[in-house]
């Protein structure tokens, strides 16, 4: 009898081993085009997965702003660039939030699509804050990265409030590319709010 249930428990815990490692493997998504719309236009993934484009050799994908992808822009904003054809965006161009790509020949006939990022870990997710303003990375550890994307946004003021409604940090907007050091706050969702945009905060979340 002892034998038996040794050998059970051992089963059980190879399984659960199994199980472990096949949740934590990264997936590789599929987006492909059909005629000018990508398909699927909006897929939903975890942070460390990857995202293949097969497409046809007339198309490619690039990273935009929400700002230019909600007016059929064809602006990169730095993100990743998928050549004509196809080809694979990495986990590592893919931090948490949502990234707004356009078919850059075909953005101005509606070809465009989003990446939602979710993290595994705390299910986290957020969208980039409109009107042209990035916030990068999400979550974060050291420094956020905040730029701004229209002129009329420079020297906006911004406030960084902690999940208690106090404010931890604030400033300006100065240049289009600012760095704001979180590194001495504790791990946590935190609650950034430009000025300019009115009553419209981004969530920041902050982990160790």
């Amino acid at each position: 009898m002892v034998n038996v249930i040794t050998m059970k428990t051992r089963i059980l815990l190879l399984v659960l081993l199994l199980s472990a490692g096949l949740a934590g493997y990264p997936t590789t998504w599929q987006v492909t085009n059909s005629g000018t719309s990508f398909s699927p236009s909006t897929i939903t993934i975890q942070a460390g997965d990857n995202v293949n484009f097969t497409l046809d050799p007339n198309h490619d994908a690039v990273e935009v702003s929400a700002a230019t992808w909600s007016t059929d822009g064809s602006t990169s904003n730095g993100g990743f660039q998928v050549d004509y054809g196809g080809g694979l965006v990495a986990a590592s161009q893919l931090s948490v939030g949502t990234h707004y790509y356009v078919c850059e020949p075909h953005a101005s006939f509606g070809m465009k699509g989003t990446i939602i990022v979710k993290d595994g870990n705390t299910g986290f997710e957020q969208t980039q804050l409109p009107v042209g303003i990035t916030v990068l990375p999400n979550p974060v550890r050291n420094i956020i990265q905040i730029t701004v994307n229209e002129n009329n946004l420079l020297g906006s003021p911004y406030m960084l409030f902690d999940q208690l409604g106090r404010q931890v940090l604030n400033g300006k907007l100065t240049d289009k590319n600012n760095s704001l050091a979180v590194n001495k706050f504790p791990s946590g969702i935190y609650f950034l709010q430009i000025t300019s945009l009115k009553d419209e905060t981004y969530k920041v979340f902050i982990q160790k």
